[in-house]
Formats: C-alpha cells, structure tokens, sequence
C-alpha cells in the first residue's frame, strides 16, 4: 500500500474511537484523581486503582501498540502478556529514575507511568488507524455481553445449567469483591518508624563529615510512618564531644550543645524528607548525634546520653570539625 492509498484510510477511520484504549487513558485519569483528589485518595479507590495502574494498564497499552491487528495474539494472550510487561517496565522505569534528580518517589514514578502508558495508547491508535478496518483489534465487549445474556436467560437452556452459569457469576463477583476488601483493607503488620539521613544530594553518600567550625553545612533528614496512625514527631540534634573505650565496650559523652529542635506531622504510610542546614560552632565536636521522638518526648531535665537513650529512633554521624 502507498503513501497515497494509506492516507484516505486514515482520515476516513480517524472517527473510528477504540473503546479499550479510551478506556485505559480515563482509567489513568481516574487513577491520577484516586492519588491527588483529597477525598479519594483517603479511599480504598487510590489502592485499587493503584495495585492495576502498576500491574496491568502499561503493559496493555504497551501490548497494544505493539500488536494493534486482532489477529496478532487472542484475548487471554494479550491479559496475560499485559500482566507480564506491566511487571516488567515499571521496575525499569522506576531504576531510570533512580539515576536522576527526581528519584524514586510517588509523583515521579506516577507521571512517568502516565507518560509512558499514554504515549503507548497514542501509538497504538495510531498503528490501528494504518489498518483496515476488518484487522483492527477490538475488545469485543456488546458480543461477550450478548453471550452471557443468552447464556443465563435462554429459555431453552435446562433449568440445571442455568442455575450453575447463576452460581458461576456469584462466584466471580464474590471473588472479585473478596480481593477488593483484602486490598483495601489490608492486614496491620509491624508498627514501625523508618529515621534516616541522606547527604545533599538525596543520596546515601557524601555526607558532610569534615569542614570547618561555624561553617554552613547541609543534609537531608528522612522520616518514614509505618505506625498505622498520624504521628507527630519531634526531631533533635546535638553536637557531642564523644568517646569510644574499646577496653570497656563503652561510650562516654563529655560535652553536648542542641543544634536544632522542631516537629514534623507525618501520616500514616507516608514519608517526609526534610532539606537540614546546620553548623558545628567548635573543634571539641566530633559527633553529630540525631533522636527521634514519637508522641512521647522526655523532659528537659533528661540530658546527654540519658536524652539519647530515651529516644524512639537515633542516628549519628561522625565529623572531623577543623578549626575555622
């Protein structure tokens, strides 16, 4: 076929709208509403639209671009090879992201499935456009509705296989609504509460451990709630003058000074990570020590070790501080 012969084809299909893929574009768009509208997004909607958004809708439209004639592969070929892709590119997309700026978080990781998965739709409209109509793929959804119609009321069928197609599709839905429930509301597992530092450039490494007194220096505190409620958490950090007495097994804590103090709200199964400016005002420092409170936070009289010890989570980090 010519340039010539496929064009008219084109314009004349270009009203030809493929309901799977409008379908997989508004099933996006509601999976974008499900994360960002505020109402929904508290819902078991956003776990729903999640769990398919992440396992089956990119490898559909990827399966679809790639194979847009319905004679390419059948109906449980292409299910499965959407589940199978899905499974595939999201963690190649999610590693490209892990070597740029944005990273693997929650907004970078759901605008690049969105990307990807319509742009496959896109091209896979377009590569179906190029076909005649005849070829095209096409879910066959009125055809496999018309068949299960006739198959639980048609009046010549026996009473018994009808009573069994009945008891058949209160299976499936019961089915389907059993997975619905234990997705939305899964199972409490351990409580817990992830505290950590990253350096400044979001990473685990190049952490500012040697610099001068008084100078500014920057990194990135990380706060993770696993406790299954909001928790209000207050973060310290000390400069310490600290030893190590390899003989004894044990630590001594000769001088601390409070470098900073406030607190942060996370909800449940969410993170905060915090961009922290600090500066060691002397050379007798060579720790900086950071605790993590829940809701219960010591009063003042506890000090040093003791304020370390009664904290909920504590990291340190060990700095040569040179004189200014």
């Amino acid at each position: 076929m010519t340039t010539e012969d496929r064009q008219p084809l084109i314009v004349e299909a270009a009203g030809d709208v493929p309901g799977d893929l409008v379908a997989v574009a508004a099933f996006t768009a509601a999976t974008l509403a499900c994360v960002y509208v505020p109402v929904l997004n508290e819902s078991f909607l956003r776990i729903l639209f999640g769990v398919a958004m992440v396992l089956f809708v990119p490898g559909y439209a990827l399966i679809a671009a790639l194979f847009p004639a319905k004679g390419d592969l059948d109906g449980i070929e292409r299910v499965a090879l959407s589940f199978g892709l899905s499974i595939a590119v999201v963690p190649l997309i999610g590693l490209a992201l892990n070597y740029t700026p944005w990273g693997i978080r929650l907004d970078p990781i759901l605008a690049s499935l969105t990307l990807f998965t319509l742009a496959m739709t896109g091209v896979a409209w377009y590569r179906r456009l190029l076909l005649p109509a005849g070829d095209r793929f096409a879910v066959p959804a009125r055809a496999m509705i018309a068949s299960a119609r006739a198959e639980l009321y048609d009046p010549a069928a026996p009473r018994l296989d009808r009573a069994l197609s009945v008891v058949l599709v209160v299976s499936i839905v019961a089915a389907l609504g059993t997975t619905a429930y234990v997705i939305a509301v899964p199972k409490e597992g351990e409580h817990f509460t992830e505290f950590y530092i990253l350096g400044p450039g979001g990473k685990a490494a190049n952490y500012p451990t040697d610099f001068a007194a008084g100078s500014t220096q920057s990194l990135i505190i990380g706060v993770g709630n696993h406790e299954y409620r909001e928790v209000p958490y207050t973060i310290e950090a000390f400069a310490l003058n600290q030893t190590f007495d390899a003989a004894t097994n044990t630590s001594t804590v000769h001088a601390a000074e409070r470098l900073d103090r406030f607190v942060v709200t996370v909800p449940h199964n969410e993170t905060r990570e915090l961009p922290w400016e600090f500066s060691v005002p002397s050379t007798d420092y060579n720790r900086i020590q950071f605790v993590l409170y829940n809701e219960t936070v010591p009063g003042e009289e506890l000090v040093e070790q003791e304020r370390i010890n009664a904290s909920y989570r504590d990291l340190h980090l060990w700095v040569r501080v040179r004189p200014a």
